[in-house]
């Protein structure tokens, strides 16, 4: 099926978030995704990746004020009534969350756990949710006995498998995955991921995935997006971003990966002192500038919005639609590379 009639599944305008006590966590995000497509979000811990997912099925807080629009299939998340959002948490959209061996109950064997909202939601009965338990386990590459198990009784990746059968469960259309290869070893987090693709082509779902690591969402996800603060400061193709940044912040974050085959990256990977900001007291103008290398005089007092940064492509940043310069280029130098 082509980008051109493929349906949008997902599209959050301004979306704007601040928990109880003034914390911005998520600043007027705007992103789309369509059926069939994977959509990579990456970004430090405290850039509001985990907030944007639990706005996106309204689990966030009690207290925290959120504003704009999450449109699924073109209904608004935030405006509907809690039956409806209920419901929605299952068979329209359902996440995947980080820690598999902490979201899982320990004292209930795993089929029980993923054949609830079967039961909730899809009113089957005990024998069809215990049926449709053990094809979903299956289909992820475990044997339907596994259903029998607790979750102690299961390595990490098992566990994940499960957790995914379990988003899975009622033929949601978007699966939101926070962090899903976390604390797995190599292996199994290529399987996982492997898996993850498998059934994103074979449904037709829509994949939000969050990470730190731009190289995996580089390797599985069509697009990519950065968060720093709260905003996107970049957006577009998965590799085009992980290869070629338009923006400092997510040149940073991928040259602190090594490469395989580039000795000069494996040796000598380059990190990102500092942390970022406190969503509560968040710098003027732009707010990557005090950590950033290259930051123009005016990036501490200009705000930087998103703008055109090459086919496809979307950077919130002075250097956007020219190659980031290299830390330690002379002013001239950046005027130059900053010019359009």
């Amino acid at each position: 099926m082509s980008t051109a009639t493929k349906r949008r599944l997902l599209e959050v305008r301004n979306l704007e978030v601040t928990y109880a006590g003034g914390a911005a966590a998520v600043r007027g995000v705007d992103l789309s995704l369509d059926a069939g497509q994977k959509l990579g979000i990456a970004g430090e811990s405290g850039c509001g990746k985990s907030t944007l997912a639990l706005a996106l099925l309204r689990l966030l807080p009690a207290g925290t004020r959120t504003s704009g629009e999450i449109l699924l299939d073109g209904e608004d998340v935030l405006t509907m009534k809690w039956g409806r959002v209920r419901a929605v948490r299952w068979a329209g959209a359902s996440i995947v969350f980080q820690g598999a061996m902490h979201s899982l109950n320990p004292v209930h064997r795993v089929g029980d756990q993923i054949a609830e909202p079967i039961l909730l939601h899809k009113k089957a009965t005990p024998a069809g949710a215990k049926k449709k338990t053990g094809e979903l386990l299956e289909h992820v590459g475990l044997p339907a006995a596994r259903a029998n198990a607790y979750p102690h009784e299961l390595s990490g990746g098992q566990r994940q498998r499960v957790m995914i059968a379990m988003a899975l469960a009622c033929d949601p259309r978007l699966v939101i995955a926070d962090e899903p290869t976390t604390a797995l070893d190599v292996m199994i987090q290529a399987q996982i991921l492997r898996l993850i693709e498998h059934l994103v082509a074979e449904q037709e779902l829509g994949l939000i995935m969050i990470s730190h690591d731009l190289a995996v969402l580089a390797d599985t996800c069509d697009r990519l997006a950065v968060m720093y603060a709260g905003r996107v400061v970049e957006e577009g193709p998965a590799r085009q971003v992980y290869d070629a940044a338009r923006h400092p912040y997510g040149k940073a974050l991928s040259a602190a990966f090594p490469r395989i085959g580039d000795a000069a990256s494996r040796f000598a990977p380059r990190g990102l002192p500092g942390d970022p900001p406190d969503p509560s007291a968040l710098p003027s103008g732009c707010t990557f500038h005090p950590r950033c290398a290259v930051a123009l005089d005016r990036c501490a007092t200009e705000d930087q919005a998103l703008r055109e940064a090459g086919a496809g492509r979307r950077a919130a940043c002075v250097h956007a639609g020219a190659t980031v310069p290299e830390p330690g280029s002379t002013p001239a130098q950046e005027a130059r590379s900053s010019a359009p």
